[in-house]
């Protein structure tokens, strides 16, 4: 029996003694240590605290100065944008002008062409290469050359406003981002630890592969910024040549419109001047034939009031040449019958060639006539054309300044 239960160990009172010594010990120990760690733990509550709170201030601050950049930069923008907006309508607004000038002119154009091509239709001598002519062909080339500089100053207009309309995209995009990330710090600034909605969110700790420097946002700001005043520059260039073309080519026309003008209206002058001259000499040349065929009559009356005298010698002769023998004689009688004839033959002659002229005169005379009224024909006929076609079409002809 007593080798089947065995007792514990019994230590001795000294071992006791000392354990419980330890036990206090080691208890003092651990409490020491809690004291020691509660300290550490309330300087480091208060060390983190701390570091928080300046962490935040400086975030805050870095906000503030964040927010400032964003609104200097978006400001410098806005009054670029105002600037660069307004010189894009003043120049669509020249563009305009010059669209309206260009249309203008084509009509003003085809007017001169028309005035060439109805002078084509005039005939005859009046056909000629007259300073009316050279002023009018003047006139078309210079035209011609004012729409191709207007149509080529049209093209650089929509080229810079392409240009500018760009500028004023990339500018607006770029406000529009910077609103959006002005209104998303803004509302990070309102936001405080008891804000609702706060969560925790691992994947946002972190820089974005595809984020920007400072600089770059910077430069990329300045870059659209001078990018737009150059094209707003660009634009108030093109705006003062658009208006100095506009005058200078205006100019030119209303100069060239005021030398033909005054060339096709000598011309007018000069051809009515002529047809005058021309209605007054047929005038005179229908009288002369009046005349003429008065004096030729009156020649044909003249060699046929001869024939009697004529006959009557002719006939006194032949009766004498039936004298018999010796009273056939010459006598002054006879002489004298044979002057007759000769004279009233050289005065029929006389009267023959002076009717051959007079009749010869009378032929030119209606020559010139028939001359005379055909010129006139050409001259009513240049007359039309110049006065009642191409002057009356060229007095609708307004050169306005666009």
């Amino acid at each position: 029996m007593h080798k089947l239960v065995q007792l514990p160990p019994k230590s001795t009172h000294p071992e006791w003694v000392i354990s419980n010594c330890l036990k206090y010990a080691g208890a003092e120990g651990e409490r020491a240590a809690a004291e020691r760690i509660g300290d550490e733990i309330r300087r480091v509550i208060e060390d983190t605290e701390k570091v928080t709170i300046r962490v935040q201030q400086d975030v805050n601050k870095r906000f503030d100065k964040r927010l400032d950049d964003i609104k200097f930069w978006k400001n410098e923008a806005n009054d670029k944008l105002d600037g660069l907006k307004h010189e894009i309508d003043t120049l669509a607004t020249h563009e305009a002008r010059i669209s309206k000038a260009i249309e203008a002119y084509n009509e003003l154009l085809y007017i001169d062409q028309q005035c060439v091509l109805n002078r084509q239709r005039r005939i005859g001598i009046d056909l000629v290469y007259d300073n009316a002519e050279k002023e009018l062909m003047k006139e078309v080339e210079v035209y011609q050359g004012v729409i191709v500089l207007l149509k080529r100053t049209k093209e650089q207009a929509t080229e810079q406003l392409r240009l500018a309309r760009k500028a004023k995209y990339r500018l607006e995009k770029d406000l529009e981002d910077k609103f959006v990330a002005k209104s998303i710090d803004e509302h990070n600034v309102e936001l405080r630890t008891n804000s609702s909605g706060l969560c925790f969110n691992p994947s946002a700790v972190k820089i974005p592969g595809n984020s920007s420097t400072v600089d770059q946002w910077e430069e990329f700001s300045s870059v659209n910024i001078l990018e737009a005043e150059k094209q707003r520059q660009n634009c108030a260039s093109l705006c003062v040549v658009i208006t100095g073309v506009l005058r200078a080519t205006g100019n030119d026309m209303r100069k060239q419109k005021e030398c033909t003008d005054y060339a096709l209206e000598s011309r007018i002058e000069e051809t009515r001047g002529v047809k005058e001259k021309l209605e007054t000499h047929l005038a005179r040349v229908k009288r002369q034939i009046i005349v003429m065929e008065d004096n030729i009559d009156c020649l044909m009356s003249a060699i046929a009031a001869k024939e009697a005298p004529l006959k009557l010698a002719h006939t006194r002769l032949n009766n004498r040449s039936q004298r018999p023998n010796v009273e056939l004689c010459r006598d002054g009688v006879q002489y004298g019958l044979i002057e007759e004839v000769t004279v009233i033959g050289e005065s029929i002659f006389k009267l023959q060639e002076t009717l051959v002229s007079a009749q010869a005169s009378l032929r030119g005379l209606v020559r010139r006539q028939v001359e005379i009224e055909d010129d006139l024909e050409v001259k009513a006929n240049t007359l039309l054309i110049d006065e009642a076609e191409c002057m009356a079409m060229r007095r609708s002809i307004s050169i306005q300044l666009y």
